[in-house]
C-alpha cells in the first residue's frame, strides 16, 4: 500500500508540474467533457474600435453601461485581433476558422483601389465571399444538434440559410445599410413601422426567436450593422452627445449609435435572465476590425480600420458562462479564428473535414490559462485607399495599408511591404501606439520575426503580389504624398 501510495503522489505532483497555471497545481481543472452544451450569443458589432466602449476608452465621451457591467462578469481579452482589418475578411476568418490565404477572401472588393499611378504592384485577385464547399462554424455546430440564426449582416455570400443557417433576418452579400430608420431597404428583411431603428429591430428578432427555440441548444449570430456608416442615430441621444462637448455632429452621432447598441445588448441579457437562460448561454462579444479614428474619442494605439497597425486590428473581446468561466483579464493573444475550434470544444460538435488555423480556446476559458508564446499572422495582398489622411495614421497618406502581411509574436509585431519589401518592428510592451520603427536598431528580433513570417507564408501557400503595375508612376506617387501631408498641415 505504501507503495501505491507513494505512486499516486508521484503522479500527482507530475500532473501539477504539467498542467494549469502557475500557483493552480490545487486547483480542479475543468474539463470540456464534464459541461453541458451551452446556448451561445456571438454578438459581432460592426467597426467598433478597441477604445470605443467605455472599459477601454481614454474619455468619458462613451456610454456603454451594459457592456461595462458585461465586462466585470466575463474573461476579458485585451491582447484580442480580427483576422482582418476590414469587414468581408474579418468575417470570412471567424466563419471559417482560417486565415485569409485559405479562402482568398482579402478586402471588400476590388483588391486594386486608390488611384492607379500610386500602386506598384498588381494586387492579388479577391475573392467575394467565402465558397460553399467551406464547412462554416454554423454548419458544424449543427452536427451536435443546434439550431442557428443569423440576425444582420453576413457580406460572405448571398444568403446564409445556404451556409449553415436555419434562420436568417437581415444577411445577404450586403455589407452595409443605407437606411437605420425603416424602410430599410434591405434584404431578407421586412420593413417594419416607419422610423424603426434597425439595431431596435434586430435585437427584438433575436429576443422572439431565442424564446422560441429556448428548449434545444441554440446559436445565434448577431453581427449587427451598427455602428458601420451612414452615422445614423435617435435625434435626441445626438443632442446629449452635443451637450457632452461633441462639437461634430458626425462624431456625436457614432457616439449615440454605440449607446443605442450598448441598450440593445442590455436586452439580450435580460432577455436571458428573464427566460431563465442566462447560466446556461455562452455569450460572445467583439468586433469586426477597429473603427474609424476620430479626434473626439483619441487612442493610445495606432490607425484605425483597413489599417494592419493595431488600430485596424485590436478588438475588444468579453466572453461570459456564469459558472463556468471565472471573470478577470487573460493576455493570450487571440483571434477571431479561435472562435471556431472553441466552440466546436465545448458544443462537442463534429470536428470539420478541414484545416481550422485557429486554436481552441478551451482550456484558457475554463482553467485561466495563459498562451502568451502564440504568434498570430496576417495577409493583405491588396490596396486599400486612404480614409480620412490626417487621422489615418498609415504609413503613408494615400492609403490605409499597401499590400503586406504581418505577425504578433509575444510582445513584438512584424509588418512586412511588398511593394519595396520594408520592414516595420515595433515593441508592442514599450511602445502601443507604434511610433518607433526598431527593425534597424534590432536586427536580430527582425530576422527571427521575418522568418516566422516567412516560414507562415510558405507553408500556408499565401499569394504575394510579384507582378508590377504599368501605370505605376513613382514621381505621380510621391507628388501625391508631399501634397496630401502639406495640406494636413494646415
Amino acid at each position: 500500500m505504501k507503495v501505491k501510495h507513494s505512486l499516486l503522489a508521484l503522479l500527482s505532483l507530475a500532473l501539477g508540474a504539467c498542467g494549469g497555471t502557475p500557483g493552480s497545481s490545487e486547483q480542479t481543472q475543468t474539463s470540456v467533457s464534464e459541461l453541458p452544451k451551452p446556448n451561445v450569443i456571438m454578438i459581432v458589432i460592426d467597426d467598433l474600435g478597441w477604445a470605443d466602449v467605455g472599459y477601454n476608452q481614454t474619455t468619458d465621451l462613451f456610454e456603454t453601461p451594459n457592456i461595462d457591467a458585461f465586462a466585470k462578469q466575463s474573461l476579458r481579452f485585451d491582447n484580442a485581433y480580427a483576422g482582418a482589418a476590414n469587414c468581408a475578411p474579418s468575417r470570412a476568418v471567424l466563419m471559417s476558422g482560417q486565415y485569409g490565404p485559405r479562402h482568398g477572401v482579402y478586402t471588400v472588393s476590388p483588391s486594386a483601389r486608390g488611384n492607379a499611378k500610386t500602386r506598384k504592384l498588381i494586387p492579388i485577385k479577391n475573392t467575394r465571399g467565402i465558397s460553399t464547399e467551406i464547412i462554416t462554424m454554423a454548419e458544424t455546430l449543427k452536427t451536435a444538434g443546434y439550431t442557428t440564426g443569423n440576425f444582420g449582416k453576413w457580406h460572405l455570400g448571398a444568403d446564409p440559410d445556404k451556409q449553415g443557417f436555419d434562420v436568417n433576418v437581415a444577411g445577404s452579400h450586403q455589407g452595409m445599410t443605407f437606411h437605420y430608420f425603416s424602410p430599410y431597404n434591405l434584404p431578407n428583411i421586412k420593413d417594419g413601422p416607419e422610423g424603426e431603428y434597425l439595431t431596435d429591430r434586430l435585437t427584438t428578432e433575436v429576443i422572439d426567436w431565442v424564446k422560441s427555440v429556448k428548449d434545444k441548444p441554440f446559436f445565434v449570430y448577431l453581427p449587427y450593422y451598427t455602428v458601420h456608416t451612414p452615422y445614423q442615430a435617435v435625434l435626441d441621444k445626438v443632442q446629449k452627445y452635443h451637450d457632452k462637448g461633441i462639437k461634430e455632429k458626425r462624431q456625436a452621432t457614432y457616439a449615440a449609435m454605440v449607446e443605442s447598441m450598448d441598450t440593445n445588448v442590455g436586452r439580450i441579457f435580460s432577455m436571458l435572465e428573464a427566460e431563465k437562460l442566462d447560466e446556461n448561454t455562452l455569450v460572445i462579444f467583439t468586433s469586426d476590425n477597429g473603427g474609424y479614428r476620430m479626434s473626439s474619442f483619441p487612442s493610445p494605439i495606432r490607425g484605425g480600420k483597413g489599417s494592419y497597425y493595431d488600430g485596424g486590428i485590436k478588438v475588444p473581446l468579453l466572453v461570459r458562462w456564469p459558472g463556468k468561466i471565472k471573470p478577470g483579464i487573460n493576455p493570450t493573444p487571440v483571434t477571431n479564428a479561435d472562435f471556431y475550434p472553441t466552440l466546436t470544444s465545448l458544443t462537442k460538435a463534429d470536428k470539420p473535414n478541414q484545416i481550422l488555423d485557429g486554436m481552441d480556446l478551451s482550456s484558457v476559458l475554463l482553467n485561466q490559462e495563459t498562451k502568451e508564446s502564440r504568434d498570430l499572422f496576417w495577409h493583405f495582398p491588396v490596396y486599400l485607399q486612404a480614409h480620412h489622411a490626417p487621422t489615418d495614421q498609415g504609413q503613408d497618406p494615400l492609403f490605409r495599408t499597401r499590400p503586406g502581411s504581418a505577425i504578433r509574436s509575444g510582445n513584438w509585431k512584424l509588418i512586412q511591404y511588398f511593394e519595396n519589401n520594408e520592414y516595420e518592428l515595433y515593441d508592442l510592451a514599450n511602445d502601443v501606439g507604434e511610433t518607433n520603427n526598431l527593425a534597424a536598431q534590432n536586427p536580430a528580433k527582425l530576422n527571427e520575426l521575418k522568418s516566422k513570417l516567412e516560414a507562415w507564408q510558405q507553408e500556408i501557400g499565401a499569394a504575394i503580389p510579384t507582378e508590377l503595375n504599368p501605370e505605376y508612376d513613382e514621381k505621380v506617387n510621391q507628388a501625391m504624398i508631399k501634397q496630401v501631408l502639406l495640406k494636413t498641415k494646415h
